[in-house]
């Protein structure tokens, strides 16, 4: 038995029921086919509400044989990563070989478009047999990162797969170079509307009302628009003067609402008019969903009788269970409710919440809460589902929900730590920071840091400030048994890139086994990549080798060779290899993987591994890439291991003529006063900055300094910062 909530989802991945008085049109099913058959990556079916796409496409895909994928999109659905999660449940729903790690390679992207689709096309890539995957109601898709995504979708799909977009509204896609390459098929409302002698049919039963007059009278009135021709069927056998009402009858969109209003919704008893204003707050509808929210009974059966008559009312499965009402219907009702029911409107959202929470669908009822006005009840919800969210990508569905709750969610520890989480995903460091004191602020005494300590050890890096990551990295150290594959991992990365290779080896090994049954993709592959960081700055070629292809490896199946985490992997396989092909492939990869997105660390490190390699490889671009991260390394107070390793692929190549090697062990002790400014080298603060911390002059600092990197066998800054930590000065 498929749980109600589960059914629900279920609804938006089939195309919706067929009326029972289906009209057959050969004239569109032979367009769509030829689309399908041709040299067509794009069919566009782009016309207003009513015009009939959606059964246009179900009553084709149901003659048609061959796969076929269906997403029904909601409002919600304009955050990409649950844009493209629904998407690939479609696809998995219509392909049981699909691979069930793509579900949550997607998922661990965040809706990124370059991540989602390229795991998308590799996944359809295998495909024998051809596929139509169609999207339907587009238009209400909001966020420019889901335009990109489906048209890199459209480009980059093997051929045999075939995109079908029915929307109100031309989307933002590049129409024009996909019709000069003939790889799109458009059907608009010309095309969709009703032929004279298809009219008749969707008429139904009301046509036998009219003579040939009458109905070509109504043809052209409705100018063969779907819904006005539907409307007019249902009217007709109430009213008293056919002729008459066929000269009134206004059957265009503009004046749909109106006569909705005052025609059909008047004739209706009052108990049915109640409850279809009532159901109205709903997106979908099945029988024990209607009476909880309705206080009635016989929701199913009233269900199934309504929709025999009313074509308004959609089927969604093949055993009349689940219904929704056509848009247009759904838009009147909801303003008429609004007008009548007035006050009642949150008790029907809250009888909702209710049903869907005993359902186990907490994220419906969240959305129902809040439309209550339950903001207690509400919070209560999101502080269990948020990080779900989180952990689906779904960070601007996330951001949305918290401030919609106010201070319920700004004011509290759980939602504080939200916050910080969606700002830092966002790449707004400094916001996320903030939040994390409001976090310790108003957390109770006791509360465990490990959560907020991740989040700053995350912002720290990802600031460049290695130092501060460090530090936070060496609290969590003793409790990473306790924690989540996330903090582990987190600081393993930390200790990575300072050079502690036992502690990162030990943290990256425990996030590894962590990742695996916590099914989380991007921390297994993280800790990889940074496994084979470690064996490269320790010196040992082969293990590293080893250890970065197992990262690339586990990339692979995963779906997310492109995620910039993982450009550290294919540089340091690509340094290792004897193979000249795949080294140059492998730093090509690489380089544009990481301009992609990468700290700048990760950044730094890559460009000098990759620049070390071209240069071997005879290809004078390495020495651009060695100064791009120069650059990139220079704007750091500390780099960490990244540094020394640009230093060393520069004197390799006689660059430079420094080495910053690692301290094999110390040749002098150094001073209290040596020791005390060691303390700040790793940090923004200049020398005369140093030098008002700890009271003295200038001069004296600069004396300091100059006998730290004598002792350390350093020639500048970073360097020292790094000689230190090897020693464990720092």
């Amino acid at each position: 038995m498929i749980p109600a909530a589960q059914g629900l989802a279920a609804t938006k991945l089939r195309p919706p029921a067929l009326p029972v008085e289906l009209v057959q049109r050969p004239r569109l099913d032979a367009l769509l086919d030829a689309g399908v058959g041709g040299q067509v990556r794009l069919v566009l079916l782009s016309a207003p509400a009513g015009s009939g796409k959606s059964t246009v496409l179900a009553s084709w895909l149901a003659r048609r044989p061959g796969a076929h994928a269906w997403l029904q999109v909601e409002t919600s659905d304009s955050d990409p990563a649950r844009f493209w999660t629904y998407l690939v449940q479609a696809l998995s729903a219509a392909l049981p070989d699909l691979s069930p790690l793509l579900a949550a390679a997607v998922a661990s992207s965040a809706g990124d478009e370059v991540m989602a689709v390229t795991a998308v096309v590799n996944a359809l890539a295998a495909l024998e047999q051809p596929l139509v995957v169609v999207v339907d109601d587009y238009h209400l898709i909001e966020t420019e990162a889901v335009h990109r995504g489906v048209e890199r979708l459209v480009e980059l799909s093997p051929a045999g797969v075939t995109l079908v977009v029915a929307t109100r509204s031309d989307p933002p896609l590049r129409l024009g170079r996909l019709r000069v390459r003939r790889q799109l098929l458009e059907l608009r409302s010309d095309d969709l509307r009703f032929s004279a002698d298809e009219a008749p049919a969707l008429l139904g039963p009301a046509a036998a009302l009219l003579d040939d007059a009458g109905r070509e009278a109504l043809h052209e009135r409705t100018e063969g628009w779907a819904a006005g021709l539907v409307l007019a069927g249902m009217s007709l056998t109430r009213a008293a003067d056919v002729d008459a009402f066929v000269e009134a009858f206004a059957g265009d969109d503009s004046l749909v609402v109106e006569y909705l209003r005052d025609e059909y919704l008047a004739a209706l008893t009052a108990s049915d008019r109640e409850r279809l204003l009532e159901t109205s707050v709903l997106e979908q509808l099945t029988g024990t969903l209607v009476d909880a929210v309705t206080g009635t009974a016989g929701g199913a059966a009233w269900l199934r009788a309504t929709s025999e008559h009313n074509q308004l009312l959609l089927g969604l499965d093949s055993n009349g269970t689940w219904f929704r009402y056509h848009h247009l219907l759904r838009d009147l009702l909801r303003l008429e409710a609004q007008q009548v029911l007035g006050e009642r409107m949150p008790l029907l959202h809250a009888r909702a919440a209710t049903w869907f929470e005993a359902e186990g669908d907490r994220g419906r009822a969240l959305v129902h809460r809040l439309a209550a006005g339950e903001d207690d009840a509400a919070a209560h919800l999101l502080r269990g589902q948020g990080p779900r969210l989180l952990a689906l990508g779904q960070i601007e569905t996330l951001r949305g929900l918290l401030d919609q709750l106010g201070d319920r969610s700004s004011t509290t520890a759980w939602g504080a730590l939200l916050y910080a989480w969606v700002e830092f995903f966002a790449g707004r460091h400094t916001q996320s920071d903030r939040w994390l004191d409001v976090l310790a602020d108003v957390s109770p005494v006791g509360t465990d840091p490990a959560p907020a300590t991740a989040v700053r050890m995350n912002n720290a890096f990802a600031r460049g400030d290695l130092r501060t990551a460090l530090g936070h990295a060496r609290q969590t150290s003793g409790r990473l048994p306790q924690n989540s594959c996330t903090v582990a991992a987190v600081t393993g990365v930390i200790h990575t890139w300072a050079g502690q290779h036992e502690e990162a080896r030990e943290a990256l090994r425990l996030a590894v086994t962590k990742a695996v049954n916590e099914r989380v993709p991007t921390v297994h592959l993280m800790a990889l990549v940074h496994l084979a960081v470690v064996e490269l700055d320790a010196g040992s070629a082969a293990s590293a080798h080893a250890a970065a292809s197992a990262a690339v490896a586990a990339a692979e199946g995963y779906g997310l060779t492109t995620f910039h985490g993982v450009a550290p992997a294919y540089a340091i396989r690509g340094r290792t290899t004897s193979d000249r092909v795949q080294s140059r492939a492998d730093a090509e990869h690489a380089v544009t993987t990481a301009l992609r997105a990468s700290t700048p660390i990760a950044l730094g490190f890559v460009l000098a591994t990759c620049g070390d390699t071209f240069l071997d490889l005879d290809e004078p671009r390495g020495e651009e890439l060695l100064a791009q991260a120069r650059l990139v390394l220079e704007a750091l107070a500390d780099p960490g291991i990244a540094g020394r390793h640009l230093s060393r692929a520069a004197a390799r190549h006689g660059l430079t003529g420094h080495v910053t090697p690692r301290a094999a062990g110390r040749v002098e002790q150094l001073t209290d006063r040596e020791a005390a400014v060691l303390q700040y080298l790793p940090t923004a603060m200049s020398q005369r900055d140093i030098a008002a911390q700890l009271f003295v002059s200038l001069n004296t600092v600069k004396t300091h300094c100059k006998a730290v990197y004598r002792k350390l066998g350093a020639s500048d800054r970073k360097a020292a910062v790094q000689a230190a930590r090897d020693l464990r000065l720092l």
